[in-house]
């Protein structure tokens, strides 16, 4: 039974991309955050099977440990399932031996899920077709900010700006033609993807089709990129409090200090290879640029709850968007917690607003 008085949150975390590690690890630092008073946790884990298990709620269980990440198996608890029914009671436990049984009805959950199957209008639609308001976008925008192919597309029919790329679908090669137009180096990602997983900066053309290869094994449509030569700049946006206006945080800079060639997985999460700055060290003009594309991306998007929104920013002090993410890391170590942090929503305040934010808008159209 719910215990009188709280709101009954379902952290839902791993899951079945190649972040299911740093899903854990980003769940393990929401679940601490919780007040104990206020909330009580149900923690879900989804095995890379795609198994839902009830997990254990210990956050020092969710952490990196000699560099290595969290995994959640079948073996982790009990079966439980989500039917897509809004007069049901929410979670399910499976026991083999006496069936299944209810859980006392979940109020929101919080899909601390990165990458595929849960940032990408997955789980999204799942939890629409069961009535249980949620955290972060809806299905579409979760679809859209995913596919950066389409984040570019309806940034750029709002007039922000991004660098030149080229899109390989399935099968497909790049021609000379684009080779010549984007110039040497490149950066070849998968298209729906996170983490910095599948990325490779190319500098010979004769290492591309490895390259390409490589995203391939994450997802079949890939971007290849141009450099853009410049700093590497991040905002998190929040949802306005009772629908208004989106808020965007203070500025954060990312600089790689080891011999990493970019900022990849192992920099972003297993290496202490990289500085940042909080608040960036950037002209007035040129933050107020960034935060205000921060919000029109958001907004162009349709994006809901929160995101962090990447840019670059070149030494003539041009910006360019990289990319958004619906539900940026929560790790210790995450960009998007810290800059809230620096703006004065600590970790637990900024938890507490993003369940409240929730819970207000709930499900269906808007």
């Amino acid at each position: 039974m719910t215990s009188p008085g709280k709101t009954r949150v379902a952290v839902v975390f791993g899951g079945r991309s190649p972040e299911h590690g740093i899903s854990a690890v980003s769940a393990g630092s929401v679940i601490s955050a919780l007040d104990p008073d206020e909330y009580e946790v149900v923690p879900v884990g989804i095995t890379r099977a795609g198994q839902w298990v009830l997990a254990g709620g210990d956050p020092g269980q969710l952490a990196i440990s000699e560099r290595r990440l969290p995994e959640i198996t079948a073996g982790t608890g009990a079966a439980v399932v989500l039917p897509a029914d809004p007069t049901g009671n929410g979670l399910l436990v499976l026991d083999p031996a006496a069936g299944p049984s209810a859980l006392s009805s979940v109020d929101v959950v919080f899909p601390v899920l990165h990458g595929a199957y849960g940032e990408d209008g997955t789980i999204q639609g799942l939890l629409e077709m069961a009535g249980i308001p949620y955290v972060g976008s809806n299905v579409f925008a979760s679809a859209a900010a995913m596919d950066k192919e389409f984040t570019k597309k309806l940034c750029a029919a709002e007039g922000i700006p991004s660098g030149p790329y080229a899109v390989l679908r399935a099968g497909m090669t790049l021609p000379d033609a684009d080779k010549d137009r984007l110039g040497l180096p490149v950066f070849v990602k998968p298209a729906r993807a996170g983490s910095s997983f599948g990325i490779s900066r190319v500098t010979d053309w004769d290492d591309l089709d490895a390259a390409v290869a490589k995203a391939r094994e994450v997802d079949p449509k890939v971007l290849v990129e141009g450099a853009i030569v410049g700093r590497e700049i991040e905002c998190g946006v929040l949802e306005g409090e009772t629908g208004g206006a989106p808020e965007a945080s203070v500025l954060a800079e990312v600089r790689v200090i080891t011999d990493h060639d970019f900022y990849d997985f192992e920099a972003k999460y297993l290496d202490d290879s990289c500085e940042y700055d909080i608040p960036a060290n950037l002209p007035d003009r040129v933050t107020a640029q960034i935060r205000d594309y921060a919000c029109r991306t958001f907004t162009a998007l349709d994006c809901a709850g929160l995101a962090r929104v990447d840019f670059f920013v070149t030494p003539e002090l041009d910006v360019y968007l990289n990319e958004i993410n619906t539900m940026p890391g929560f790790t210790p170590t995450s960009m998007f917690p810290r800059m809230w942090a620096a703006a004065g929503l600590e970790y637990p305040k900024l938890v507490n607003r993003l369940i409240r934010t929730a819970l207000h808008r709930g499900t269906g159209l808007h």
